[in-house]
């Protein structure tokens, strides 16, 4: 995702991509992203749909229910290391961006940034909706509007059928 060069930190635009994740290779499994994902010294991930071109750092999927065969990637980026966590955790340089590209940056309404838990790992919310969540098994999740990125439905379902992650490290 090149083209999402443009919202990144500057301090994280120059530094090149490097595999942590991929569900083909690792499993569908939210415990095995986590500790492929925070790996000690890894840089902040990207997921993404395992058809779509790398990128930068950032939690990108597609999923099974679209009508094409490779539908765009949706998700969002973290310029913090994913991880299990009791509470939100991130920075406001977290965003959400569609199929089309189109960013979601922070409102500064909330810091619902990210929440990893054993069985689910969600990114946004406020008003009991997530912007972008994924079940425990990594099979299954939604995306919805929320308050932290006051962001369309990122696609045209909100319930999503996940067709492959990666998380992408960045150092």
């Amino acid at each position: 995702l090149p083209q999402l060069g443009p919202h990144l930190p500057p301090w994280l635009t120059q530094l090149p991509w490097h595999l942590l994740y991929c569900s083909g290779q690792d499993g569908f499994s939210l415990r095995t992203l986590y500790q492929c994902g925070g790996r000690p010294g890894s840089p902040p991930p990207l997921i993404r749909d395992s058809q779509a071109t790398p990128s930068p750092a950032a939690l990108q999927t597609g999923d099974t229910e679209s009508a094409s065969l490779s539908p765009p990637p949706f998700g969002a980026f973290s310029a913090t290391t994913i991880r299990c966590s009791s509470g939100f955790y991130g920075m406001g340089e977290t965003f959400l961006f569609s199929p089309e590209l189109k960013v979601f940056m922070w409102t500064g309404r909330n810091n619902f940034f990210m929440k990893g838990g054993a069985d689910l790992l969600m990114v946004g919310g406020g008003s009991g909706r997530f912007g972008l969540g994924l079940d425990g098994d990594l099979h299954h999740g939604g995306r919805h509007p929320c308050e932290t990125f006051d962001d369309e439905t990122l696609s045209p379902q909100e319930e999503l059928c996940v067709q492959d992650l990666e998380v992408w490290g960045l150092t």
